[in-house]
C-alpha cells in the first residue's frame, strides 16, 4: 500500500485529532484489526529530534479508521512552523507507512 499524504493543522494549545479511512486499490476499507501503529512529527525528515509523538487508535479497525491526537499540553510547547509527520502501521510482520504530509503548526491569539 503506498502512503496517503494528507496535510494537517495543529492550533498552539489547542487538542488535535483527526481521523484518517485507509481504503485499499478497489476503494473498500483497509481491515486494521490487530495492527499497532506510530506517528511522530519533526521539524525535516532527516531531523534527530522529534517534536512530537502522536498518539494512535483505531476507532473502527474493520472500517480502516484510524485517529491521531495531541493533547494541549502538548501543542502548547511547539514553536509555530512547517514540520513533517507520518504514520507507520504494523501488522505483526510487515511495517508500512500509510499516511505522510506537512504538519502546520499555527500560534493562536486566545489561551486559557
Amino acid at each position: 500500500m503506498a502512503a496517503y499524504v494528507s496535510n494537517i493543522v495543529i492550533d498552539v494549545g489547542s487538542d488535535f485529532v483527526q481521523t484518517f479511512y485507509l481504503e485499499n486499490v478497489a476503494n473498500t476499507p483497509v481491515n486494521l484489526t490487530g495492527h499497532t501503529a506510530t506517528s511522530k512529527m519533526k521539524k525535516h525528515s532527516s531531523s534527530m529530534t522529534t517534536a512530537a509523538s502522536f498518539s494512535v487508535s483505531f476507532p473502527s479497525p474493520i472500517n480502516g479508521q484510524l485517529t491521531i491526537s495531541l493533547g494541549s499540553s502538548i501543542t502548547s510547547g511547539l514553536k509555530p512552523g512547517r514540520y513533517c509527520y507520518d504514520i507507520l502501521v504494523n501488522d505483526g510482520f510487515v511495517k508500512t507507512r500509510v499516511i505522510e504530509g506537512s504538519a502546520i503548526v499555527t500560534a493562536g491569539i486566545t489561551t486559557g
